[in-house]
């Protein structure tokens, strides 16, 4: 399975921060941490809103842009080891220099800089889409939509949402959409994941999205699930993040398989891979092991995920190139 050539779509950069990186760069500012870790040293939070605690809080030290170059590198490092070949990361200039659009220019430029160094060793692809924060509001994502804007190119190639889904509504963050969209950035956000699947129909009417975050839920529509299917919207689908985070029980109960059998272009990615102590690998194996899905239902989920993938055609025919010849 760790072999197996992968292209993950859903990927937050701050999530994806190992926790011994995280002590390391709070041991060297001084800046105590110690109420967001186990004994064991791996994150600790108890449910939904608790997560979104303890990701702010690691999140808090992570202050410049050389620090977010270093998370870039360990990122880029860990998605190779486990057979990653292109990867779409969630960036927010809410953390990213406030959503000044000059200190966020630094700080995609230290992100871009690490990320090319390692794919000039052999390392993945890897590609920027901008989210607002859905729970700061609407007023918050506008100079968000701004900074994406403005740095929009073939390194940030899209713009979505993220964030409390409970709080506010799509249509609220319209002019934040409208505003990439303008610029030519493809359009994901969130949504069925902690609301039902009216959530997934609210993105698609109000805000136009290309994909789906999540969207899960929609499963719970099946005229929903028939439109996704005939618009063929791909759904980013995080199993093991659903379950670490109580969506539903266990992998076996978890729908991506009666999605993906009724149509649905589905794609698998891990989300907060430290937090919900998962990698590629382990998503791979777990869905194997659930629904008894093969080397041939990777391969096919990996070239929908190429297909999907928010980045210029050459490199699409490059990965989709190097999936058929594996």
């Amino acid at each position: 399975m760790r072999d197996l050539p992968k292209i993950e779509l859903h990927l937050h950069i701050e999530g994806a921060a190992p926790p011994a990186l995280v002590r390391d760069i709070a041991a060297e500012k001084h800046v105590d941490l110690s109420g967001i870790f186990d004994d064991r040293g791996a994150y600790a939070y108890d449910g939904f809103a608790d997560f979104l605690r303890v990701y702010e809080a690691a999140t808090s030290v992570l202050t410049t842009p050389d620090d977010y170059a270093r998370l870039t590198r360990t990122i880029c490092e860990r998605l190779a080891a486990q057979g990653v070949i292109y990867a779409e990361t969630f960036l927010s200039p809410d953390y990213c220099g406030g959503g000044d659009v000059e200190a966020w220019r630094d700080y995609l430029a230290a992100i871009r800089e690490a990320a090319e160094g390692v794919e000039a060793q052999g390392g993945p692809v890897l590609r920027g889409i901008v989210t607002c924060i859905r729970h700061l509001g609407p007023e918050r994502a506008k100079p968000v939509a701004i900074c994406s804007a403005e740095t929009a190119g073939d390194f940030l190639t899209g713009f979505g949402i993220a964030g409390a889904e409970t709080v506010g509504e799509p249509r609220e963050f319209r002019w934040a959409f409208d505003c990439a969209r303008e610029a030519g950035l493809r359009l994901t956000a969130h949504a069925g994941e902690w609301r039902g699947p009216e959530s997934v129909a609210a993105v698609l009417d109000d805000l136009g999205v290309q994909r789906v975050g999540h969207g899960v839920r929609a499963i719970e529509d099946p005229r929903l699930v028939e439109r996704l299917a005939e618009k063929q919207i791909t759904l980013e689908v995080c199993p093991g993040s659903n379950v670490a985070l109580r969506v539903y029980p266990e992998t076996r109960a978890h729908p991506i398989e009666r999605l993906r059998a009724a149509g649905v272009p589905v794609t698998v990615s891990t989300d907060d891979p430290p937090f919900f102590h998962t990698t590629m690998t382990a998503e791979y194996e777990a869905l194997h092991d659930a629904f008894g899905w093969d080397d041939d239902d990777f391969r096919e989920i990996a070239r929908t995920a190429a297909r999907a993938a928010f980045c210029d055609a050459e490199t699409r025919d490059r990965l989709l190139k190097r999936l058929d010849e594996t």
